[in-house]
């Protein structure tokens, strides 16, 4: 008789309590030594846990979220010199992780045939990516089913993730997934092929195929150190290669929570040098890799193709590794998703674009007095207007008189083009519980004051209850970042690339100006216009700024 043993957490530090994000195996699974189990994620680092030793697991004890620590149980797995095959009843295990998404199954044993169950009356169907707006190839960042799940109408198949919003696919119908065509890191588009799936009507039961799959065959040579793949400290950046420039057509080896940081730095993994086990590269690596091309080290790609270049000598410091429980009471939470992804393209876009920033004032008195008068009128429709709308209605008019502003650079080098866009779209910073997203009014040049207030306040309201849809952020051509309920005076606006300038408003005051006679209190709006100078110079800025606070001064000349 077989015996299974216990693997356990080793020794992680001093942590204590570490979610687990991820679980790479499943109940039937045959594995190797240093094959990942599962990955650790605590505030300062990603640990994957590898296994000791080859064989079958036979049970998973965790699942992913639950907080582990040094000693917990994992799983239970039958040594390899003990196991002769691989369970059938391992066909009933339940699927609590979206780690198999990592690989696509190998081929069933000879006891569970491939070819799925004759259908009696389902019949298969191909279930492919509906509409997601402009976006064209979307990286899969987690897969929710295998082959042989049973599921229902609206169930959610894949996860994708663009860089400003993540969604899940569902399921057009209940039934049982035959095959999945796709896998995580795999780039998709509207129409690309998903899944095969058997309907509701069809196979009664999951095929067991799926369920024996064996883990994905480890890279290389094994390592012998079977402690967790933790991230080093940041300070030992410097002591990593950066990554060589060419690399091989092998897969790059990394967990999926190492490759979505490197996706949210906007880092192509193929082209990092991995420090692990085994090769695996780490989320230090992925830092040493962006160190040494802001550095002039190396070239990423994609950052290459935003800033034309490289990032230039700047002889960054390493992150300081600070213990701050040392000075006090502290409390660690998890940034939102939004958070992680806008400020990985915030600091993209402050990197990159060399960014000038013009303050002027616009006397907004006379404006202001007709807003008041405008929400009078229109109390009984529900409909408020805010002074957020007759700004993009004036930077509407100021696009087409400076259309420069209205652009966008596109290729590098020699093949860099300016595109000057002829449509009015306009996004406005909305801020919501979970952070900042800019929602995009669209054709604002066809819509009066009105329309746009009131699709202002629905797609505020999408924004803060986290509904938004991909294309309600896309294509914008200009953004204003009012904080006028909140305070402030000047500010310094981030440009929202591939966009090549921000308005951004303060609250308004009372100002008292000359006015021939008098001084008389005037009601003034700070205003701030970031902009790039790759595209714009200083003279066409203030001139633009100028126009924009005549505009709102008198908006008569909107009519002009």
């Amino acid at each position: 008789m077989s015996q299974a043993i216990e693997i356990k957490v080793p020794d992680i530090g001093d942590y204590d309590a570490v979610p687990v994000i991820e679980v790479h195996v499943k109940p039937g699974d045959s594995i190797n030594a240093e094959d990942a189990l599962v990955t650790l994620e605590s505030d300062k680092a990603t640990m994957d846990v590898p296994s000791p030793q080859a064989g079958v697991v036979k049970d998973v004890r965790i699942k992913v979220g639950d907080n582990v620590s040094e000693g917990s149980v994992l799983v239970m797995l039958e040594a390899a010199n003990e196991a002769s095959a691989a369970p059938p009843a391992a066909a009933a295990a339940p699927a609590p992780a979206p780690a198999p998404a990592a690989a696509a199954p190998a081929p069933a044993p000879a006891a569970a045939p491939a070819a799925a169950p004759a259908a009696s009356g389902g019949g298969t169907i191909e279930v492919k990516v509906p509409d997601i707006g402009d976006y064209d190839a979307v990286p899969v960042i987690e897969i929710h089913v295998k082959p042989g799940d049973s599921i229902n109408a609206e169930d959610a198949l894949v996860t994708l993730e663009s860089d400003k919003a993540t969604m899940d696919v569902p399921s057009p119908q209940g039934g049982v997934v035959k095959e999945v065509k796709v896998k995580v890191g795999d780039n998709v588009s509207e129409g690309t092929l998903l899944l095969i799936l058997e309907g509701a009507g069809a196979a009664a039961a999951p095929a067991p195929a799926a369920a024996a799959a064996p883990a994905p065959a480890a890279a290389s040579a094994p390592a012998p150190a079977p402690a967790p793949v933790a991230a080093p400290a940041p300070a030992a950046a410097a002591a990593a290669a950066p990554a060589a420039a060419g690399v091989s057509g092998k897969a790059a080896h990394a967990s999926p929570s190492v490759r979505k940081f490197a996706r949210e730095l906007g880092v192509d993994v193929s082209r990092v040098a991995g420090t692990g086990p085994k090769g695996r590269i780490t989320q230090q690596d992925v830092q040493s890799y962006v160190k040494g091309v802001m550095t002039g080290q190396a070239a990423a790609p994609a950052q290459a193709a935003a800033a034309g270049g490289g990032g230039g000598e700047l002889g960054l410091l390493p992150w300081p590794k600070v213990d701050f429980t040392r000075f006090g009471e502290v409390e660690s939470k998890a940034l939102s998703r939004i958070k992680k992804i806008s400020g990985a393209n915030l600091h993209r876009n402050w990197v990159m674009i060399p960014h000038v920033t013009n303050h002027d004032e616009a006397d907004i008195t006379e404006l202001e007095a007709f807003r008041v008068q405008l929400n009078k009128e229109n109390e009984k429709s529900g409909i408020k207007v805010t002074m957020l709308a007759f700004m993009i209605k004036a930077t509407v008019a100021a696009l087409k008189k400076f259309p420069n502003f209205n652009a966008s650079l596109d290729g590098q080098g020699d093949e860099q083009r300016l595109v000057l866009k002829k449509y009015f779209n306009i996004g406005f910073a909305a801020d919501t519980p979970n952070g900042l997203v800019v929602p995009v009014i669209k054709d604002a040049d066809k819509k009066g004051v009105l329309e746009i207030s009131q699709e202002m306040s629905e797609l505020a309201k999408l924004a803060r209850d986290g509904k938004l849809k991909p294309d309600q952020m896309q294509g914008g051509c200009f953004s204003i970042s009012s904080l006028g309920g909140l305070g402030g005076t000047y500010f310094t606006p981030i440009i929202n690339a591939p966009e090549v300038a921000i308005m951004g408003v303060c609250k308004s005051f009372q100002k008292p100006v000359w006015d021939g006679k008098q001084f008389a209190p005037r009601l003034t709006l700070p205003l701030s216009l970031s902009w790039d100078h790759r595209v714009i110079d200083g003279a066409e800025a203030a001139r633009f700024n100028t126009y924009f606070a005549q505009l709102l001064a008198d908006f008569r000349r909107i009519l002009l």
